[in-house]
């Protein structure tokens, strides 16, 4: 027997209402910011993220999912949002339009990584790029429009976590204090790391295991080197979330996964949760286009894995809108009352009225289960008594009481929400 492959799930029906609930607020907070929906590619040309997301990051080294198609073109499965939203602007001309251009996406992630609660590999996200203005007023925007985000879905007890990485200006100083600091200690890093110490040494404070935490603990602090245009960038950012209210933490290992960030990078992470159970997060891409081919255009963005949101709206007890049921079930008795039981039907659709019909050669008794598991509150039965009338027989599913009623005084009850 078939089974879906490792790293994945069915969302099964019962599921769907979290999905729902989500996407509703996304779509709310996007129009409240005035970001407009946009869709790419589920596979891209693999250049895109190797020259994008980095040759030295785990993404690329390790989780991307690459193949040939028949012209023999070097593909990657989407493993992540922004650099395929980075290059539908940049080839449909949309540094044409007015400045920032505020696009959002729901968007299949593909990662061959190991499988844990809430992270998959493919799972979904919904994210948020303005790209074309460079000031920290958009990167406060941003932010605050995320944190809006999770406190629309009902989330509390989140932590803001920030922290700036420069930019190619000032981060080799960063970077060479961080070789020097870890490269005495080469030999207690996992393997990993010390790949990441001869390739992207920035990638060292991103590392989760154990050991390595402790060295990347004490490592240099990227804040500390940054040049004055990035520091500027960095004191008006807190300044403009201090205004907004907004309480953050300056977290100085918090690099993200990502090469094409500068300046500002961000996590919203449970409280109680740490990196490894963030909600979403994002940051700065001033160089991503220029790496890609473009002139060098400024972006921010952010991104949140839907699994792991439903993970903790039921952790915290959220109550979602369930799913909405039938309105009501038609059964028959016999052939001919089928004829009858499909124009109702019809005639009741076509006005607007969700509902179950019944299929099949079965007993009213066994049709009546069926109406009982749909979770509906009425039962319209017809038969050659109800043919006869013109009528049908209306059955509360609730309390068992019957009554004769027309059909268009059924519409008339059905659309009144009786």
């Amino acid at each position: 027997m078939f089974k879906a492959p490792r790293g994945t799930a069915d969302t099964l029906p019962g599921e769907q209402p979290y999905w729902r609930y989500i996407e509703d607020r996304a779509l709310e907070i996007c129009r409240l910011y005035g970001y407009s929906r946009i869709s790419t590619p589920a596979f891209e040309e693999a250049g895109l993220f190797q020259r994008s997301v980095g040759e030295g990051t785990d993404i690329v080294s390790k989780e991307m999912y690459i193949f040939k198609d028949r012209s023999d073109n070097e593909m990657a499965l989407r493993p992540e949002g922004t650099a395929p939203v980075c290059r539908a602007y940049l080839e449909h001309g949309m540094d044409n339009l007015a400045q920032p251009v505020k696009l959002f996406y729901f968007a299949d992630i593909f990662r061959y990584e190991r499988p844990q609660a809430g992270r998959y590999r493919q799972h979904h996200q919904f994210g948020c790029e303005a790209i074309g203005d460079q000031s920290p007023v958009l990167d406060a925007e941003v932010i605050h429009m995320a944190l809006s985000f999770f406190s629309a879905l009902g989330l509390t007890d989140i932590s803001l976590q920030v922290n700036s990485i420069g930019c190619k200006e000032c981060r080799p100083r960063h970077l060479q204090k961080l070789i020097e600091h870890y490269a005495p200690l080469k030999e207690q890093l996992c393997a990993d790391c010390r790949v990441r110490l001869e390739k992207n040494p920035l990638r060292l404070l991103d590392c989760k295991k154990t050991a390595c935490q402790s060295v990347a603990d004490l490592a240099p602090r990227s804040a500390d080197y940054l040049c004055q245009e990035c520091g500027q960038h960095f004191g008006s950012l807190q300044g403009y979330l201090t205004a907004l209210g907004i309480k953050f933490v300056l977290n100085h290992r918090l690099v993200r996964g990502l090469d094409y960030y500068t300046k500002t990078v961000f996590e919203i992470q449970p409280a109680d949760g740490g990196s490894q159970s963030a909600l979403g997060g994002g940051g700065r891409y001033d160089d991503l286009i220029a790496m890609i081919g473009g002139k060098p255009v400024p972006g921010i963005g952010f991104a949140a894995g839907l699994e792991r949101i439903v993970l903790n709206l039921k952790t915290q007890g959220v109550n979602v809108p369930p799913a909405e049921r039938p309105a009501i079930f038609i059964a028959c008795i016999g052939v001919d009352a089928r004829i009858e039981a499909y124009r109702l039907s019809a005639a009741l659709r076509a006005e607007g009225i969700p509902l179950v019909m019944s299929s099949g050669e079965r007993s009213l008794k066994a049709q009546l289960r069926h109406a009982n598991a749909a979770g509906v509150k009425y039962a319209a039965i017809i038969g050659g008594d109800e043919m006869e009338a013109g009528t049908v027989m209306l059955r509360n599913m609730q309390t068992g009481e019957q009554q004769e009623t027309r059909p268009e005084e059924l519409v008339a009850m059905l659309k009144a929400g009786e």
